[in-house]
């Protein structure tokens, strides 16, 4: 009776210590009924508007990378932006410096930046939303220590801004933590195949882009490959009494 007691004991000991493992974030998950796409999406539109509150603006140093490979070549290109964005009016570019195939740099990674400007213009057309995407719950998974939930996205409409594929969602701020994606619309008869992947980082409190790759097979033969890292980032966060209302 007493071994049955102990036996007993050290097994309650085990769960315990087990569930003292647990991060306050795998808690959470556990904690609670996992919740719809649809629930998801609306916890994720909060903490959009909240960030664009908070977040007054930021500055940072970009490194562009591209590199192709095939027909027996190797070709290469780099470029450096500096990106500042004001909650009030948006993000500017300008090119620091760039090296390698003339070629390279402004048909791919120029066009890249212009891309960029051109769909902060209209945010509504690249939201993560219901009028864009067809949103399935499609997991949970650790990232980074971090619990987060997994959707399945489709794209609603064609546009070279959308993309389908799967999404990440921090599952204590539900902020998009990771991206693994291709886009909508094919963005070039060139290209037979592309894949996205992204990822974010969570700086002075703020979910903000830390690196893509995006990689290209190209229907003459080989494969492109473009890296962005966003860079060291310093972020202003504006006042509570002077947060703004949207960007």
């Amino acid at each position: 009776m007493g071994r049955l007691r102990s036996t007993g004991f050290v097994r309650a000991f085990l769960v315990i210590c087990s569930i003292s493992a647990l991060s306050p974030y795998t808690l959470i998950m556990h904690s609670q009924e996992a919740p719809s796409a649809d629930q998801l999406v609306e916890r994720m539109q909060r903490h959009d508007a909240e960030q664009s509150r908070q977040l007054k603006g930021y500055d940072t140093v970009r490194h562009y990378r591209v590199q192709y490979k095939g027909l027996g070549t190797l070709i290469v290109a780099t470029m450096e932006v500096e990106v500042n964005f004001d909650n009030r009016s948006g993000k500017t570019f300008r090119i620091l410096s760039q090296s390698g195939s003339k070629l390279l740099c402004d048909k791919v990674l120029k066009r890249a930046v212009e891309s960029e400007q051109e769909a902060s213009k209209d945010k509504s057309s690249t939201a993560l939303n219901t009028t864009n995407y067809r949103f399935q719950v499609a997991g949970t998974e650790q990232l980074d220590g971090r619990p987060t939930y997994i959707l399945q996205v489709e794209p609603l409409k064609q546009s070279k801004f959308l993309y389908r594929g799967k999404v990440w969602v921090d599952a204590a701020d539900y902020a998009v933590v990771k991206i693994d994606t291709e886009p909508a619309k094919n963005p070039s008869f060139w290209i037979s195949h592309a894949r996205i992947e992204s990822t974010n980082s969570k700086i002075d409190g703020i979910w903000l882009p830390q690196k893509t790759l995006s990689e290209s097979k190209i229907r003459i033969g080989g494969a492109a490959v473009l890296t962005i890292d966003y860079g060291a980032y310093h972020v202003s966060l504006a006042e509570p009494s002077q947060a703004p209302a949207s960007h």
